[in-house]
């Protein structure tokens, strides 16, 4: 019997504190020793360097109940590898992968209570990020820095049924050409919201972004990676050096190839392509795959073949796979769940 006052059934994907979260100091060019805490808030100098230039970066994954009970993290080593290259790229401290796991094991472990029950399709959102905490008023990087890692128990992404999404053809740009779009920091976000927001007003449930230097190739949304299926059942992913590696895309690539048989093309591809396509969706840590019904370019619509009632046979192959990994009723790669005892 859970000890925690939650309605599972009306979980949906937004914060809700729990017990414990994770907490390490980086100061006089050292980490300190991490530790859990009950306090979710955070006190910051007026000066620090997050609120004065954006010094962060962040991951997300997710903890799950089996079937069989065990308590399991999807591939949290690859969440470790990437948020170290994405410091690395704003002059941060990298947490190292032991302390990075370390987290993951410690905030899972201290609140169990939390994780949704396996029957209800929910997990416990991790959400891992590191930011200069330190004053600083010239344009430089911090000398202090603090690691955080909370979770918060969401719901099934698809509580009321998968419905492909409509998206349009942003007239912004997601980032520009060798900049900052191929790593997980704050400061990519915030720049999409704008476009977000104008994509809602007009109708539409996300952005397509095109490469900012012709506007002729296909990148991402502002939190996802795009993911297409030729008519032949190939598997087709954009590629940019702008793109952010997502963990879903490149696990959902190794399941086709490596335990479905299936061909993979992973290459530029054109919008022009994109009306050609069998099937077509957005792929992340929230949704696992979100499919797409249309995008539509001004004046421009390309109707996706397998329409906008469900998901395309491929792709819902793919996600059956996946969440059927995650959640231990099919046997994965080794080393892609993580138990946490």
């Amino acid at each position: 019997m859970s000890k925690v006052n939650v309605d599972w059934s009306k979980l949906g994907f937004s914060y809700q504190p729990i017990s414990q979260r994770y907490v390490a100091n980086y100061k006089d060019g050292k980490w300190g020793k991490g530790g859990l805490t009950d306090d979710p808030n955070v006190t910051l100098n007026e000066c620090a360097g997050i609120l004065q230039y954006c010094q962060e970066v962040f991951e997300g994954l997710k903890a799950y109940k089996t079937k069989d009970g065990r308590t399991v993290t999807f591939r949290p080593d690859m969440n470790a590898k990437r948020m170290i290259d994405s410091a690395k790229r704003l002059e941060m401290p990298p947490v190292s992968e032991e302390m990075f796991m370390e987290a993951v094991d410690q905030v899972v472990a201290a609140n169990k209570d939390w994780i949704p029950p396996f029957e209800t399709g929910g997990a416990l959102y991790l959400r891992p990020y590191l930011f200069a905490s330190g004053p600083v008023i010239g344009v430089k990087p911090s000398d202090e820095y603090q690691f955080r890692l909370f979770g918060t128990p969401v719901g099934s992404y698809f509580k009321n049924g998968v419905k492909p999404i409509t998206i349009c053809v942003s007239d912004f740009d997601r980032a520009a050409p060798r900049g900052t779009g191929h790593i997980k920091a704050g400061l990519n976000y915030a720049m999409s919201l704008h476009a977000y927001i104008t994509a809602h007003t007009n109708g539409f449930d996300e952005n397509m972004f095109l490469d900012p230097a012709t506007r002729t190739y296909v990148e991402e949304t502002g939190g996802a990676n795009f993911l297409f299926v030729k008519k032949d059942g190939t598997l087709v992913t954009p590629k940019s050096d702008s793109i952010l590696p997502s963990i879903t895309r490149r696990s959902l690539i190794m399941i086709a190839t490596d335990m479905l048989g299936m061909k993979v093309e992973h290459r530029p591809v054109k919008l022009t392509e994109v009306g050609e396509f069998a099937e077509a969706g957005l792929c992340g840590t929230a949704a696992v795959i979100c499919p797409v019904g249309k995008v539509v370019d001004h004046d421009k619509v390309y109707n996706i073949a397998s329409g906008m009632e469900k998901m395309g046979p491929v792709l819902q192959k793919l996600y059956d796979t996946l969440r059927g990994i995650q959640l231990g009723t099919i046997e994965g790669p080794a080393g892609w769940v993580h138990e946490v005892k």
